[in-house]
């Protein structure tokens, strides 16, 4: 089955993908293969259909809230659903690229074959995969995963980012941003160098196209120079003199930028105009990474921050985020607040929700809380290190105990 789907997959389109896989995985028993696929804000499930694929009778839109479907994107486990008297039943299993959740697949298999089930988290492996190398130049994927009309900013921020979860041996990375489809100047950024992490969180003055054009410059020269081997405080002055090369306007970008080492858990960063990182430990909120700011970045006033470390533990939990997050208003006027914000999170640790799932439920919990609609960008970036042998204790924060 794997090695046919891999084989087609070549000069497959996004469109003849469900067809593919029904047909491959009907040879080894798994039947009624349908996939479906998360949209940006992760409210619902939607039926990816094309060429050589039966819809007929299949839900084009499941609710992750209150749905088997919804249980196993959530949870990040197989779970079983109706079941026939013929033996058979239906299974749902998370569509998975790494730690990134993309969606879930169904296929009907007998209850009692080990086998079948194998197959089929191999299938839901194999999708993934596909679905990640041809959903960037698919229009109908893109169409499909969005339930509104967008801005040329969010374009723009959507095409930049980086997945927004991944996970190793020892460390979590997940984030999410909201409003989805009218982001401005938030954005976030992370990658791995041999046994160091580099991640920023950004947030470009104003919310217009001008302001994604902004922080998307803030993130290219991040990039650019970090690539270069360039420190925090280099990496720094790089991005401040792009965007005063690039932007006359005299737009700027407010920051926090980091670097960890994987094998020491040595946290360093620097603040520039920005809310500072908050570090959960065991369930408690046992720090604030205050550390003296430099003025934003694109002001060209030249105060630069200091560099600081932290010494994290196993287990640690680092929060970035923007000041959307925490100055999101009710129609009272009351703030979200931070210590909610940071309440919330430690109460989902011990609920034993995943990071990715800790942040879904966070922003959907911010925009009831500002009955649905958010005036400025809210983003946030958490960071879970395990240590140097924490695999086992990365592996099992990918899953709701």
């Amino acid at each position: 089955m794997l090695r046919e789907l891999v084989a087609e997959s070549h000069l497959m389109s996004m469109e003849q993908l469900p067809g593919a896989a029904a047909r491959h995985a009907a040879g080894v028993g798994l039947h009624d293969v349908v996939i479906y696929v998360a949209d940006l804000q992760q409210n619902v499930l939607r039926l990816l259909t094309g060429e050589g694929a039966d819809a007929g009778g299949e839900a084009p839109e499941i609710k992750i809230e209150g749905t088997i479907a919804g249980r196993a994107y959530q949870t990040v486990t197989p779970v079983v659903g109706q079941t026939f008297d013929d033996g058979t039943c239906q299974y749902w299993l998370p569509i998975l690229d790494g730690a990134e959740r993309i969606g879930a697949i169904r296929t009907t298999i007998r209850r009692d074959d080990r086998a079948c089930r194998d197959d089929a988290e191999y299938l839901a492996g194999m999708v993934a995969l596909i679905i990640v190398s041809k959903g960037p130049y698919s229009d109908s994927y893109s169409r499909l995963v969005r339930t509104g009309d967008m801005t040329v900013s969010a374009e723009m921020q959507w095409r930049l980012l980086p997945p927004l979860t991944f996970a190793n041996d020892q460390v979590v990375i997940s984030a999410a941003l909201e409003p989805a489809y009218n982001l401005g100047g938030d954005t976030f950024d992370y990658a791995l160098a041999g046994e160091t992490v580099h991640f920023g969180v950004f947030d470009a003055m104003g919310h217009d196209t001008t302001s994604g054009l902004t922080s998307s410059l803030a993130v290219a020269a991040f990039r650019k120079y970090r690539l270069q081997g360039a420190g925090i405080p280099e990496v720094g002055r790089g991005i401040e003199d792009v965007l005063a090369e690039q932007d006359a306007e005299g737009r700027f970008v407010t920051a926090v930028l980091a670097d960890l080492d994987l094998r020491s858990g040595v946290l360093s960063y620097a603040s520039y105009g920005h809310p500072a990182p908050v570090v959960i430990r065991g369930g408690r909120w046992v720090t604030t990474l205050e550390c003296r700011p430099g003025t934003p970045l694109g002001t060209g006033l030249g105060v630069e921050p200091a560099l600081c470390t932290e010494q994290l533990e196993p287990g640690d939990r680092v929060l970035l985020y923007t000041d959307g997050i925490v100055e999101a208003r009710d129609p009272d006027k009351q703030e979200f607040g931070l210590h909610r914000f940071v309440d919330f999170i430690i109460k989902r640790e011990a609920d034993g929700l995943a990071a990715p799932e800790t942040l879904r439920r966070l922003i959907h919990g911010i925009l009831a809380h500002h009955s649905g609609r958010l005036d400025d960008d809210a983003t946030v970036l958490l960071l879970e290190w395990h240590g140097w042998t924490g695999g086992k204790a990365a592996r099992q924060a990918l899953r709701q105990t």
